[in-house]
């Protein structure tokens, strides 16, 4: 009986097409990972109206899973290279779906805001390793393939999030946005127990067990906090006032006392010396920068389309999503594309089409016809799409497979950090723009109805706002052609596929 039910479980791990196996168990939880983050924002009206709470308050639900995620990614991705991939992955995602359910069955405002948090801690264990689970069962020569497929994940994730979350809330509930996603991630435990490889039976040469660095996890989880902590508030607040300039020092400190320790410890969280590499170093700078410069259209052009020109949620919600369809359908291709012809030059590329597409709309005016708006969101997904791949394909090929766990959590740290910090700073533009007009800073009272002048102060603010974050992304492309010529260590082929002669990892 035991052979019976093995057998067919051997077969797949030992198939040459086994990456797609793997690939596919991944997918399915990421998507659901993915999808979750973006479709519970649809509810929060509905929450604060449940809980009679003010909508800065419900926005803790989001907020805190963000916060949660982004401090435990860098540790989460420590533990999997420990003591393996697929175990810290799987214990992410049962956190994941219990946690999903409890939350659902929230009696309190605060309850449910504590279940969230503790949801992104669990989520951190999964997205710190999706990545690395795939960059490792495929060989270096489709690496950017694979990161192109981990990209179209995100984009189908953040494109059904908002469409399926609407539905839901309109017809079920607020609280069923956490029970539907439950047989989904049943089904991707289920599908990574079984197909995923434990540490076992990963490649020879692996990270052995070793220890876990607890005081740089908590210096470096705490200084996140701190950072991100102020940057969200700093635009409320002022960013000279006492809270938000003592968040920051804290964060500094913290920063400085984690790398201390990290060049001190025997066995480091980080390995620093990751930053000698010219690949490494250029690439994750340059992602940080494109995400920091990006993240100003996703938050803020809802705002424009619904308050500026007076566009139903429905229809505003149209217009995003060319960005996401750019990210699920051309990421692939790009991926494929810089396995051939190296990554410099098509990450290069996608940071032209998204400077152009923020060049375009920060022309934008409460008047710019409706192809003008389209074109600008197009060119920025699709710029996103062209540079993901390639330039996250770059970074994983500088290292040896047994640091795949931790740079795949920070690459995701990049990212999340990259998204909050953009965000906070472009809407400081707007607000500071708003008050140099004699309104409120506040983005509040665009949805309170402040008139035209309101409008004209916002779309002023947001002009100057995409701006900053074309620049931005330029400096991002500087940095991505001036890594010509640099070449990473390229890691052993996966086990289970055929030895092919290796790709570089910088042209």
């Amino acid at each position: 009986m035991t052979s019976l039910r093995i057998g067919p479980l051997n077969r797949i791990t030992s198939s040459p097409n086994y990456k797609w196996w793997a690939y596919g168990a991944v997918a399915i939880g990421m998507f659901l990972s993915v999808m979750d983050q973006s479709g519970i924002n649809i509810a929060l009206p509905q929450i604060s109206e449940h809980f009679v709470a003010d909508i800065p308050t419900v926005q803790w639900v989001t907020l805190g899973y963000s916060l949660a995620t982004s401090a435990m990614l860098m540790p989460m991705g420590r533990l999997s290279d420990m003591i393996g991939r697929k175990e810290v992955y799987l214990i992410g995602y049962v956190g994941f779906v219990i946690l999903a359910f409890v939350g659902g069955l929230s009696q309190s405002l605060s309850f449910l805001i504590l279940v969230k948090i503790l949801q992104g801690i669990s989520s951190a264990g999964v997205q710190a390793n999706s990545m690395a689970l795939i960059t490792e069962v495929f060989p270096s020569t489709e690496r950017g393939k694979a990161m192109g497929l981990y990209m179209t994940i995100i984009g189908t994730g953040a494109i059904s999030g908002p469409i399926l979350g609407g539905l839901i809330v309109s017809n079920f509930g607020w609280r069923w946005v956490f029970f539907a996603g439950i047989p989904i991630g049943i089904l991707a435990m289920i599908s990574a127990a079984l197909v995923l490889k434990s540490k076992a039976k990963q490649e020879a040469g692996g990270a052995g067990r070793g220890s876990f660095d607890w005081i740089g996890a908590a210096l470096s989880s705490a200084a996140l906090v701190a950072f991100l902590l102020a940057m969200t508030n700093a635009w409320k607040l002022g960013w000279v006032s006492p809270p938000i300039v003592a968040g920051f020092a804290a964060s500094v400190i913290l920063v400085v006392a984690f790398i201390i320790w990290e060049m001190r410890v025997p066995e480091p969280m980080l390995d620093l010396s990751l930053f000698s590499s010219r690949v490494f170093s250029l690439a994750i700078s340059a992602r940080f920068l494109s995400f920091l410069g990006g993240s100003a259209i996703f938050f803020l052009m809802p705002f424009f389309l619904i308050q500026g020109l007076g566009y139903p949620a429905s229809r505003a919600a149209l217009f995003m999503i060319p960005g996401s369809l750019c990210m699920a359908i051309v990421a692939p291709f790009a991926g494929r594309l810089s396995d051939r012809f190296g990554t410099r030059w098509l990450a290069a590329a996608g940071l032209t089409f998204s400077a152009a597409g923020m060049f375009n709309m920060s022309l934008l005016s409460i008047e710019s016809p409706a192809w003008q708006i389209i074109l600008g969101i197009f060119l920025s997904g699709l710029g996103m799409a062209t540079f993901s791949s390639p330039n996250t394909s770059a970074i994983m090929g500088s290292l040896t497979p047994e640091k795949y766990g931790i740079v795949s959590g920070f690459v995701n740290l990049a990212r999340t950090s990259a998204n909050v910090t953009g965000i906070a700073i472009s809407t400081t533009f707007v607000t500071i723009t708003m008050a140099s007009y004699g309104f409120e800073p506040n983005l509040s009272i665009l949805t309170e109805g402040g008139g035209a002048g309101v409008r004209i102060a916002f779309v002023e603010g947001l002009s100057l706002a995409l701006k900053v974050s074309c620049g931005l992304i330029l400096l991002a492309l500087a940095l991505t052609l001036f890594r010509t010529g640099a070449t990473g260590v390229q890691p052993a082929e996966p086990v289970g596929t055929a030895q092919r002669t290796p790709a570089s990892s910088g042209d």
